[in-house]
């Protein structure tokens, strides 16, 4: 959805046109989604339906000319639907982490993130984070919302939310940088094994 469509379609949504909310909810609906998927794991897809029924609830007072910022109003109701949800069932979702060295590698690590972040493999690595971590991680490139945002959303200093970005950011370019070993090695037993009498190195 642009820009320049958002304001009309939102305005109809507010007044009921089913068709606006409905291209509202699919615009918004995979990144809500993925951000549940890492912090909430197995409950995602339950939080997620309570989160549209607030948004539906909400959706009049709501106030804001882009996408980014209904993204980020959705995004914040669905964090205090999964707060909510801990509370409730009195879980702890506190888990010990091993500790992955940050060693900052030439490229980006957010290029490797954008690269990977549709997939279920990417939100596997994300969630193999600290929390806090995670879900600036999460929001930061798979909500596509700005620091200044996330630390509204946070209730965190926007510098605190830049260093837990680095931080996460350079714990996935380690564990990143072990995926393409872990495929090369299996394609080169298979091409030893249909070469036999070649040496390694010159397979």
């Amino acid at each position: 959805m642009s820009d320049d469509t958002f304001p009309d379609t939102l305005a109809a949504a507010q007044q009921g046109d089913e068709a606006a909310f409905t291209e509202l909810f699919r615009d918004t609906q995979p990144t809500l989604l993925r951000y549940l998927r890492v912090v909430a794991q197995g409950d995602a897809d339950d939080i997620a339906a309570d989160t549209w029924v607030q948004v539906v609830r909400g959706l009049r007072s709501f106030s804001g000319e882009e996408p980014a910022a209904f993204r980020a109003w959705v995004l914040s109701i669905g964090r205090h639907r999964w707060l909510d949800h801990l509370r409730s069932r009195r879980r702890r979702h506190e888990t010990a982490m091993a500790s992955v060295p940050e060693q900052a590698g030439p490229a980006d690590p957010a290029e490797f993130v954008y690269e990977l972040m549709s997939t279920e493999a990417a939100l596997d690595l994300i969630r193999t984070l600290p929390r806090d971590q995670a879900e600036v991680v999460t929001l930061r490139y798979v909500g596509d919302l700005d620091v200044t945002r996330i630390a509204e959303l946070l209730g965190k200093k926007p510098g605190a939310v830049r260093v837990l970005s680095h931080r996460g950011l350079h714990r996935l370019r380690a564990a990143l940088n072990a995926v393409p070993d872990q495929r090369r090695q299996p394609a080169a037993e298979t091409a030893s094994e249909a070469q036999p009498g070649v040496a390694e190195d010159q397979v």
